[in-house]
């Protein structure tokens, strides 16, 4: 049996007539009577029986439309599924983010992307950037958000997208600091930092930074992730370079009024992110949508924090 052999039988059987069935299907009248009597010889039974110009259907076609109308709707509901998935409208999201991304930032987005779609199921963890780079590699996830690694192995499960934005230094709105356009790495000798656990990418590239422009570097505290440091920033305790996520979290957790203030850094001490996804599992259309909206997001929130690092907007912040 096959669909248009089933779709003209039931609609024979709801209209009780060869040519009303043909013109309601599209299709000419010989075109449906063959339909059904291939489907009468491939079932061995009659199913219709003519008296003068009216259809009568046997015992046996009232059995076979009850079957016929349940496998032609569930038809219907598997292409409209596979419709969805190919618009990226349904099916299912396994996604990750590191812990500061995933405190705001990352599962706001997915929340805003799947918005109008009802029909995406959504898993969303927070791990470490190397549980992440482990999940990606056993091909569980959809994608994930992590630190990249300074070299990348080319024997990895998963591919890594790196994306590269520049720091910001955080300050205490009363810092001396706090009123210039930019902060330069000169102007942060000898005072307390708050960093990131040694051996970090970035604790090494502000280090590193520090010995190029021959200023002492002081770590005051420091923390798996950037967001508890504010708490230090925000006493007054220490500056922090940190992330543009990181930042942006932080100004829109605050609101405005705030007591920590962001400036850029002439000297562009980089930040760099990864986006992996399985080297060997295909990524769904829905999966593939999503990941489209978070590149463009993660661009638009580079911009942003960087408008909001300067004095004269950080009254608007």
């Amino acid at each position: 049996m096959n669909v248009p052999q089933l779709s003209a039988f039931c609609e024979v059987m709801k209209t009780g007539s060869i040519s009303q069935a043909a013109r309601n299907l599209g299709r000419t009248q010989p075109a449906v009577s063959l339909s059904i009597k291939s489907l009468e010889e491939l079932l061995n039974v009659k199913l219709f029986m003519r008296e003068g110009r009216s259809l009568h259907p046997a015992p046996e076609a009232q059995y076979l439309f009850a079957e016929a109308q349940m496998i032609l709707e569930r038809l219907n509901v598997v292409q409209g599924t596979m419709k969805m998935l190919s618009l990226g409208q349904g099916g299912a999201l396994n996604v990750a983010a590191m812990p500061g991304p995933s405190t705001l930032v990352f599962p706001r987005f997915i929340a805003q992307a799947t918005l109008d779609n009802s029909n995406i199921q959504i898993s969303l963890s927070s791990r470490s950037s190397q549980q992440i780079r482990e999940m990606v590699g056993a091909q569980t996830l959809d994608f994930g958000f992590a630190d990249a690694v300074e070299q990348l192995d080319p024997s990895a499960l998963y591919a890594e997208e790196r994306v590269t934005a520049p720091c910001l230094c955080a300050l205490p709105r009363q810092h001396p600091l706090a009123g210039r356009d930019v902060v330069s790495v000169a102007d942060l000798d000898g005072v307390p930092q708050g960093t990131l656990h040694k051996g970090h990418p970035l604790f090494e590239r502000v280090q590193r930074a520090f010995v190029e422009h021959d200023v002492a570097f002081v770590r005051k505290v420091d923390s798996q992730i950037v967001l508890p440091l504010m708490q230090f920033v925000q006493q007054g305790q220490c500056v922090v370079i940190c992330d543009p996520l990181s930042a942006f979290t932080q100004i829109t957790m605050q609101g405005g009024g705030a007591d920590i203030v962001f400036r850029p850094i002439r000297e562009e001490i980089l930040y760099d992110y990864a986006i992996l996804s399985p080297r060997y599992r295909p990524m769904s259309q829905t999966a593939q949508h999503i990941l489209s909206g978070w590149r463009l997001h993660l661009a638009e929130i580079f911009a942003e924090v960087q408008d909001l690092a300067y004095p004269r907007q950080t009254a608007s912040v």
